[in-house]
C-alpha cells in the first residue's frame, strides 16, 4: 500500500496528473478534463463549474506489485486546511509544478512544509507541451527557491509542441553531487572512481524515503508524457505504507463527509491494526466510544464494502456519529498538528430573505464538521453567526454551497481580521462566598499575568488542592478558559497565565430527613457563575492591547515598477523590510495587515503589467497603532456589565 498525495499551486495541473495517472494503470477508460467538468476526483458540482479543487478526494489504483491510494488535494490557499488534513495520513508526495509558470507562491509554501515534515517528495513539472514552457530555467528555480537537494531523473525535449518528450536517464554527475553529501559510502565509491548505477540507485531510493533528496520528472498530463517515468518513480522510489496488522487498532481521521441519508462519514488512515464491522471502538480526545455500522475500502478506482479494513490502508467509516477532522481512532498516534496557519479573517454570514436562521446556523454547523477551521461563533442575541476565513475565494465557495446544498440564500458582511488581546500588566481580584456583592456561594481570586508570546493560556494554583472539592477546580479552569475566549475589547485573550490566588466554598447541606439543599450549598453553577466576575476584573487592572494579524508578504516584480508599487503598498499599511534587485527583477519583503492582503494581491498585476508575483502567509500579530481600536460584538453574558451580567446568569442574581 502506497498513500500518495498530488499538492500543487492552483492550476500547476494537479487534478489532470491525477486522470492521467488513472488512466495509464487502467482504471479509467477515457481521460476527464477539468474544463469539461467530467473528472473523477472532482465531484462537487461548484468544483466542476469553477474548475478549482475545493475538498480532497481519494482514489485508488494498481501499480505492478503495489495499490496506491491517490489523494487529490486543493491547490488554491485559500483551501489550505483541506491540504494540511492530509498531510498527516501521506506515505509520500508528488509536488505538481508547471513549466511555464514555474514556482509559485503557494508552491514554496508546500514545499517548505513537505521538508519540515520530513515528507518524501517527487517534482513532476508539468505543462511541458505548453507554449513558454522551460526545462533548465525551471530546474535553476526550484534549486533556488525550493531546495537545491533534486536529482533531475530525465531530459525534456520538444519543449512547447504537442511532441515533447521526457527521456529518463539518472545523470551521474548532476545526481552524485547530491548524494555524496548524505552518504559516505557513495562517496568514498566516487572518490576510487568505483560507482556502480546500481549503488546510484539504492543511494537515490534511501535518500529520497528520507525525504533528504528530490527527484524531478518533467511531462504532460494532457498528452501523457513522462507520466510512464513518473509512475515508475512512484513505485520504486516512494516509501510502502508500514504498520502492523496485528496490533491494537490506530487510525487518523483527515477528512469527514455525509452520506446520501444524513450519516456522518468518516474517512480514516489505518495505521495498524484491523478494523471490523460492529468492532466498539474509543475514538477523540473526551473518551467517546462507538460501533462501526460499515465500512468502505479502496481499490481499482472505487471504494467497496468489506467486513475490515487493515493497516495501510484509508477507509470510508460509518457509525461514528460525533466523529471529529483530526480524531484518532483507537490508540492515538500522535496529537493533530497544524501545519499552516489559522485563518485570520472573520465574516458575518446574513441570511437571505425568508431564510430561517435555524437551518442556516445548523448547515453551517455541518460545514464546520467538514472543515474545522471553519470558526463558527454564535451570537444568541443579535441572531448572528460568524465564520473565520482564510479568503475570499473560501467566502465565495460557503455561499455557493449552502445555496445549491441547503438551498439556503445567504450575503456576507465585510470580512474583518481575527484580533486578538495580550494583557500589558498584572491584575488580579477576588470574590468572597457570602459577602456582598458576591451573588454566588464561592470563593475565587485570580491573577493574571503575561506570558511570552505563542505560549498560549496557562492556568495555575496558589491554593491548596484539597482545600475544595476537584470539581470545583474544574470549573473554574474550564471557566477561565471560556471567558478568556473575549477580553475587554471582544477578542480572544491569549499568552498569559491565570493563577488561582483565593478559593472557598460551603460544605454540602441538607435539612433533616430532606434532600441536598442548593440554597446553602456551592454547586459547579456557582463557580461557573463567579469566574467571569472576577476574571475580566483581573484583566481590568491588567489591561489588554488588540493585537491584528500580519502577513509576511514576498513581491517579486519588474525593477522598474517600484516607483508605482512603493506609495500603494504605503497606503495599504504595508510596510517593506527588505529591497534587493536581482538583474531586472526587484524583491521586496515586509509585512501587511492581513485584512489588506487580498487587497494588495488584487492591485499588483495592474500596477506591475501583469508580471508582479506576491506570495504571503500568517506572519504574527502586532499591536494596533492606527485607527480606532477594533472592538469585536460580545457573545457571552457580558461579564464587563456586572449589572447585566447577573440579570442574564439565570443562576442565584441575589444575596
Amino acid at each position: 500500500m502506497l498513500n500518495l498525495g498530488i499538492l500543487a499551486h492552483v492550476d500547476a495541473g494537479k487534478t489532470s496528473l491525477t486522470e492521467r495517472l488513472l488512466h495509464s494503470a487502467g482504471v479509467i477508460d477515457e481521460i476527464g478534463r477539468v474544463d469539461d467538468g467530467n473528472t473523477r476526483t472532482d465531484t462537487l458540482a461548484l468544483e466542476r463549474r469553477r474548475g478549482i479543487t475545493i475538498k480532497s478526494a481519494v482514489v485508488s489504483f494498481p501499480l505492478d506489485g503495489v495499490t496506491v491510494n491517490l489523494i487529490d488535494t486543493p491547490g488554491h490557499p485559500d483551501f489550505i486546511a483541506e491540504v494540511e488534513r492530509v498531510l498527516g495520513v501521506l506515505d509520500g508526495v508528488v509536488l505538481v509544478i508547471s513549466a511555464v509558470e514555474g514556482v509559485q507562491a503557494q508552491t514554496r509554501v508546500l514545499m517548505r512544509t513537505l521538508r519540515r515534515l520530513r515528507i518524501p517528495t517527487l517534482l513532476f513539472v508539468n505543462k511541458i507541451d505548453r507554449g513558454g514552457a522551460r526545462h533548465e530555467a525551471v530546474l535553476r528555480e526550484i534549486s533556488a527557491r525550493l531546495t537545491p537537494a533534486i536529482v533531475p531523473m530525465g531530459t525534456a525535449t520538444g519543449l512547447g509542441t504537442r511532441t515533447a518528450r521526457f527521456t529518463p536517464g539518472l545523470g551521474p554527475a548532476a545526481a552524485l553531487d547530491v548524494l555524496t553529501g548524505h552518504d559516505d559510502a557513495l562517496l568514498a565509491a566516487y572518490v576510487e572512481n568505483t560507482v556502480t548505477e546500481a549503488a546510484l540507485h539504492r543511494s537515490l531510493v534511501a535518500q529520497t524515503g528520507e525525504a533528504l533528496v528530490h527527484p524531478v520528472y518533467f511531462g504532460s498530463a494532457a498528452t501523457g508524457a513522462g507520466v510512464k517515468a513518473l509512475l515508475s518513480g512512484i513505485e520504486t522510489l516512494l516509501p510502502a505504507a508500514d504498520g502492523g496488522t496485528d496490533g491494537p487498532v490506530s487510525a487518523t481521521v483527515f477528512k469527514v463527509d455525509r452520506g446520501p441519508t444524513g450519516e456522518k462519514v468518516a474517512y480514516a488512515r489505518m495505521f495498524s491494526g484491523t478494523l471490523r464491522t460492529r468492532d466498539r471502538v474509543p475514538f477523540g480526545t473526551d473518551g467517546a466510544e462507538g460501533r462501526i455500522t460499515g465500512i468502505s475500502v479502496f481499490g481499482h478506482g472505487t471504494d467497496t464494502r468489506e467486513d475490515c479494513v487493515a493497516a495501510g490502508r484509508i477507509a470510508r467509516l460509518t457509525g461514528l456519529g460525533d466523529i471529529r477532522i483530526g480524531d484518532a481512532i483507537g490508540e492515538p498516534r500522535k496529537a493533530y498538528e497544524h501545519f499552516f496557519a489559522p485563518p485570520t479573517l472573520e465574516t458575518v454570514v446574513v441570511p437571505g430573505p425568508g431564510v430561517n436562521r435555524g437551518a442556516l446556523h445548523l448547515a453551517l454547523t455541518q460545514l464546520a464538521e467538514q472543515d474545522p477551521l471553519i470558526g463558527l461563533r454564535r451570537d444568541e442575541r443579535r441572531q448572528e453567526t460568524s465564520v473565520s476565513l482564510y479568503g475570499e475565494v473560501q467566502k465565495e465557495v460557503i455561499q455557493a454551497t449552502l445555496a445549491e446544498e441547503y438551498g439556503l440564500d445567504v450575503t456576507f458582511r465585510e470580512t474583518t481580521p481575527l484580533c486578538v488581546e495580550r494583557p500589558v500588566g498584572t491584575g488580579q481580584a477576588v470574590e468572597f462566598n457570602k459577602k456582598d456583592p458576591n451573588p454566588f456561594l464561592a470563593t475565587v481570586g485570580l491573577r493574571v499575568d503575561p506570558a511570552p508570546v505563542g505560549s498560549g493560556v496557562g492556568f495555575r494554583l496558589e491554593v491548596e488542592l484539597g482545600s475544595m472539592p476537584y470539581a470545583f477546580f474544574k470549573a473554574v479552569e474550564d471557566t477561565v478558559r471560556e471567558t478568556l475566549d473575549q477580553g475587554l475589547h471582544g477578542w480572544q485573550v491569549t499568552d498569559c497565565v491565570v493563577t488561582m490566588t483565593h478559593s472557598g466554598y460551603s460544605p454540602r447541606q441538607s435539612h433533616a430527613h430532606q434532600g441536598f439543599d442548593k440554597s446553602m450549598s456551592s454547586t459547579g453553577a456557582d463557580f461557573r457563575g463567579v469566574t467571569p466576575l472576577v476574571l475580566i476584573e483581573a484583566l481590568r487592572r491588567a489591561g489588554t492591547r488588540v493585537h491584528e494579524p500580519l502577513h509576511r508578504f514576498r513581491i517579486e516584480a519588474p525593477a522598474d515598477t517600484l516607483g508605482a508599487l512603493l506609495p500603494v503598498l504605503a497606503g495599504l499599511a504595508a510596510v517593506p523590510e527588505t529591497t534587493r534587485n536581482r538583474e531586472d527583477v526587484c524583491v521586496l519583503e515586509g509585512t501587511v495587515p492581513a485584512a489588506r492582503a487580498h487587497a494588495l494581491e488584487q492591485r499588483l498585476p495592474g500596477l506591475t503589467r501583469g508580471e508582479g508575483e506576491m506570495e504571503s502567509s500568517f506572519a504574527h500579530h502586532a499591536p494596533v497603532t492606527h485607527g480606532t481600536i477594533p472592538e469585536r460584538p460580545r457573545t457571552d453574558h457580558n461579564p464587563l456589565n456586572r449589572k447585566e451580567y447577573l440579570l442574564n446568569v439565570t443562576r442565584r442574581v441575589g444575596g
